[in-house]
């Protein structure tokens, strides 16, 4: 049986018999977004409630064969094209959104940015949503900026975001970076239907974000709220979403955020520098207005939160804002300052009377998931998170660098930086026959693409 032990302001812990406090490695959940019957995963070692989305497979090869922004051959063709479909570039530099989002509205579509000839594909000034079903999205970058947008104008992007009702999304080993609202985040509506069934089955769920590099989101911007920094917003009542072995950096708040409602596993993430928070909850009872109010549900196991110039003094790796409780499963998670001085693992910015309950088991976690040991976290991330990190670009490296350093800072515009990149165009035909089409992995070694390196650190 079940009872709560107040042990704390604000935090409670749920007692169990000891056969219950087995961590659950592996375990399917019974929540509504566990996966039906195994079938083939969309890639080798995709993970989450989403693993096993078939994405484009099966569908036509579409090849990109230009960086125009639109037109023949370019990507927004292929986005917009109907039916399942399997995105390739035969082209490599950078792709001008012109200051526009681009909506992925069809579903069942791969996109297969590590097909591209180096330094694969950056899109820039411009964003790109996703509001459908079945996609995977892979080794790609995305950086908006301010594209050319005054400061305040109100004119944001998120560089990757679910909309409406999105599901079996997986975003993977991208780099996301100089947002103007977000960099990562899944979004939907807050209420579709009577019932928190149905308001879950009515917003995005069932969304994988793994391996990516989430960082360098843009402060004092072109965001009509003006300081807008943040990483990763889960938007209410979105459930199935597993947030893994991501890099977090320089992102003001948001490391990630979870708003009323969610459910969700956070694993193996190294977040460096956040500003204001790193990870935190709150369910905001202006937005909830007469609906009764949900119990969030988090299992954050093998998290490493590494303080930087911008992280102020005793920031909490998890903290509760709002009116609403949460379910808490933490596990092997590691906080420290930049001088390495541990960090409190919880905190608060709220004074109502919500609460962090503990649980001794995880209250949701994918089936087949293993988490890694937290002293290799950092490690492992810095070696494979972000857009093919066989061949990363200059500002990968350079932010690589910088977080392996404890170097590097919140930034208000891409000109804070190097500005927008600039690559020469390259070329090269993509073969089928060099390709597994059924995951898209290559045949041979040598299919990924990988010119000069960038060095240095």
């Amino acid at each position: 049986m079940l009872r709560p032990v107040l042990i704390g302001l604000g935090v409670s812990l749920v007692m169990a018999s000891a056969a219950l406090a087995q961590w659950p490695f592996g375990r399917r959940d019974s929540s509504p977004a566990t996966p039906a019957a195994p079938v083939q995963l969309a890639f080798p070692g995709a993970q989450g409630w989403a693993a096993t989305t078939p994405g484009g497979r099966g569908g036509q090869i579409l090849r990109v064969t230009t960086l125009a922004g639109e037109g023949p051959g370019s990507f927004r063709e292929a986005v917009e094209t109907k039916g399942p479909r399997i995105v390739v570039f035969e082209v490599g530099g950078v792709v001008d959104l012109g200051g526009k989002t681009l909506t992925i509205r069809e579903p069942f579509m791969t996109i297969a940015g590590h097909t591209a000839p180096s330094p694969g594909v950056t899109f820039i000034r411009g964003g790109i949503d996703i509001a459908t079903h079945d996609v995977v999205v892979r080794h790609i970058r995305v950086r908006p900026g301010e594209a050319g947008f005054p400061k305040k104008s109100g004119k944001d992007f998120d560089s990757i975001s679910t909309q409406g009702i999105a599901y079996n999304i997986i975003v993977d080993h991208c780099t996301l970076t100089w947002g103007t609202d977000e960099n990562l985040s899944a979004s939907g509506p807050r209420f579709v239907g009577k019932t928190p069934e149905e308001w879950r089955a009515g917003t995005s769920r069932n969304i994988t974000f793994s391996q990516n590099i989430i960082a360098e989101s843009l402060r004092y911007s072109t965001h009509g709220k003006i300081e807008h920094s943040k990483g990763t917003l889960v938007h209410d009542n979105v459930t199935g979403i597993l947030i893994w072995g991501n890099l977090y950096a320089h992102n003001y708040e948001r490391n990630p955020m979870l708003k009323g409602g969610v459910w969700a596993a956070i694993v193996n993430n190294l977040i460096f520098n956040p500003g204001q928070r790193a990870i935190h909850y709150n369910l905001m009872a202006e937005e909830w207005g007469a609906n009764p109010w949900q119990i969030g549900k988090l299992s954050v196991v093998g998290n490493v939160l590494r303080g930087g110039l911008d992280t102020p003094e005793g920031l909490p790796l998890f903290m509760l804002g709002g009116y609403a409780d949460v379910e808490y499963f933490g596990r092997d998670n590691t906080a420290v300052d930049r001088w390495g001085q541990p960090l409190p693992m919880f905190g608060r910015y709220t004074t109502t009377p919500a609460k962090i309950i503990l649980m001794n088991r995880a209250p949701v976690w994918p089936a087949g998931l293993v988490a890694i040991p937290v002293e290799q976290v950092q490690q492992w991330v810095l070696k494979n998170a972000g857009a093919r990190p066989w061949d990363r670009d200059a500002y990968d490296v350079q932010l690589i660098s910088d977080v392996a350093e404890g170097r590097g800072n919140i930034i208000d515009s891409e000109n804070d930086l190097h500005g927008y990149p600039v690559y020469a165009p390259t070329a090269r035909p993509f073969v089928d026959a060099d390709w597994n089409l059924e995951d898209m992995t290559p045949k041979r070694p040598e299919l990924l693409d990988s010119g000069a390196k960038a060095k240095g650190t």
